[in-house]
């Protein structure tokens, strides 16, 4: 049992180490935290002009409170920038490895599929809230810079102390991370298909925005909860006197059963496939 705990540590290091220090990481994650820099220059900038104001509520409170930075930009990145950046990496994760010819060789190790298939999974999660938190941390220093940090005021109008705020934003974060496991189970399973990792990270991102037009469809409501997308902007329940818990929960019950489903298939295929490459 120890020896298959260390074998899985050593995968799992090796994983992080190949993935984040990849030029293509980090021009991600560069690209991702350039963002709320961005937008804070422009907020800054406009201000004073004719588009003050403009734009969903929230983001026009950025300029009195620099807290608001974080839920501005996780606001923009979350529709289609974290989703595809995301299903590079989740997509990558396996047919990376087929592509490069290094996958049967990873296999020839003492390591199984199960657990190389889990240090995968890790891996893009690890991903996944790396890139969220670096958004909302380089939000919270621009936003800090620009426009100050003070008492958050929330939807109701009553206000909370910095601190409070502070953690509130945290909390924002972390779900928007947590919404995120799903899309990387889908990326897995994608992954584990194809030996072409482009048609895999190109289908990952189509489920997003799938799931996302099919949730503006009036017609139909009734799946609209099940949705891998639906629950994605609830994190507004932070801004809200009393949180209601409930309803974050429906959401990470969602994404819960996506990656149950989408992790059960690419065990299932990745497990029972014969590996060329």
């Amino acid at each position: 049992m120890s020896h298959a705990r260390g074998s899985f540590g050593r995968q799992l290091r090796s994983d992080l180490r190949l993935l984040f220090g990849r030029p293509r990481t980090i021009a991600l994650l560069a690209g991702l935290a350039a963002v709320p820099l961005l937008l804070a220059i422009v907020l800054f900038v406009a201000q004073n002009s004719g588009m003050a104001g403009q734009g969903p509520g929230f983001i026009g409170r950025v300029t009195g409170n620099g807290l608001f930075l974080v839920i501005a930009a996780l606001f923009l990145c979350l529709p289609f920038l974290l989703p595809l950046t995301v299903g590079i990496t989740a997509g990558d994760a396996i047919a990376g490895e087929a592509q490069t010819g290094t996958l049967r060789y990873l296999l020839t190790l003492p390591s199984s599929r199960s657990r190389l298939l889990a240090s995968k999974a890790l891996a893009s999660l690890a991903f996944a809230m790396a890139a969220v938190l670096l958004i909302a941390a380089v939000a919270l220093a621009s936003g800090g810079a620009f426009f100050g940090l003070t008492d958050m005021t929330l939807l109701s109008g009553s206000t909370v102390g910095l601190a409070e705020g502070m953690g509130r934003m945290f909390g924002v974060a972390l779900y928007v991370a947590l919404s995120l496991t799903g899309l990387v189970a889908v990326g897995l399973f994608f992954s584990t298909l194809t030996e072409v990792p482009v048609g895999a990270m190109a289908a990952t991102t189509i489920v997003a925005v799938v799931s996302s037009v099919l949730d503006t469809l009036p017609q139909l409501a009734a799946i609209h909860p099940y949705l891998l997308t639906h629950h994605w902007f609830d994190f507004a329940e932070f801004l809200r006197v009393e949180v209601n818990w409930s309803v974050l929960g429906s959401g990470m019950l969602v994404q819960l059963g996506w990656v149950a489903i989408f992790l059960s298939l690419a065990w299932g295929r990745f497990t029972t496939a014969d590996v060329t490459s």
